[in-house]
């Protein structure tokens, strides 16, 4: 055979290992495919990495919000560019945490919504917030009538500093925001929830707008939140005196 091939006994051996290993390797592939075919084989798929936010939450014990509801949407303002900082808030973070008490009463809101409303979705805008995100925040509106929308870190932030406050909307089963009278995270009286029937009078507010934010109050008080008079998307899972008792700051 080294005659006939002009190689040496050396090399034909070498040559044997090589058609050995491959013969071996096409077997070993045609008996993947056959499993696959069979449903036997499942291929593995490598899952993208967390980001050191996600990983932060998840160490404290936070939950995704969708683990607990997969019909709520999620679309973190403080994500992106659009609102009153004008500067993307949270990097790599696309989905909203909170403690999983708040996280389980936001379940029940979002199944008492589709029982009222089939055809709505609870949209989360903004959730458990780290304290040094306040903190640019209220960088913005300290010392202007817009500091009154905002929890001072110097006063031991909000209930979203602990994972305990949502801002949160009303959406379609497609994914678009009702309209409620003002955007999320609007700094003004129409915001307000005490005046809504004089701005519907002045047709400050439409009566669907109206009723689009009745009825998010609805399901959210039923679940166990509590309403701030100034922003009728800002929900309290507790008070902050038994946050500051009972719960930790995100940092």
């Amino acid at each position: 055979m080294s005659i006939l091939f002009g190689c040496s006994k050396k090399d034909m051996r070498k040559l044997y290992i090589l058609l050995f290993i491959f013969c071996v390797t096409a077997c070993g592939r045609r008996q993947q495919v056959k499993k696959y075919i069979a449903g036997q084989y499942k291929p593995i798929i490598l899952k993208p990495a967390k980001s050191a936010m996600v990983l932060y939450f998840d160490s404290l014990g936070l939950v995704d919000v969708t683990s607990i509801d997969s019909s709520i949407l999620v679309r973190l303002m403080y994500a992106g560019t659009h609102n009153f900082v004008g500067k993307k808030l949270y990097e790599h973070l696309n989905v909203a945490y909170l403690h999983p008490n708040a996280a389980k009463a936001l379940g029940r809101a979002a199944a008492l919504l589709r029982r009222k409303k089939p055809q709505y979705r609870l949209m989360v805008c903004d959730a458990a917030r780290p304290m040094s995100v306040q903190q640019e925040m209220w960088n913005v509106v300290s010392g202007t009538q817009k500091s009154i929308y905002v929890s001072n870190p110097a006063h031991g932030g909000g209930l979203h500093n602990y994972g305990l406050a949502v801002d949160i909307t009303l959406a379609d089963i497609q994914g678009h925001e009702l309209p409620m009278g003002t955007k999320v995270d609007y700094m003004g009286y129409a915001a307000h929830i005490s005046g809504e029937r004089q701005m519907l009078k002045s047709g400050r507010i439409t009566r669907q707008e109206f009723k689009n934010r009745r009825l998010l109050r609805s399901v959210m008080k039923a679940a166990g939140f509590r309403v701030l008079p100034t922003e009728w998307w800002h929900f309290n899972y507790c008070s902050r005196a038994v946050a500051r008792k009972h719960y930790h700051v995100i940092l």
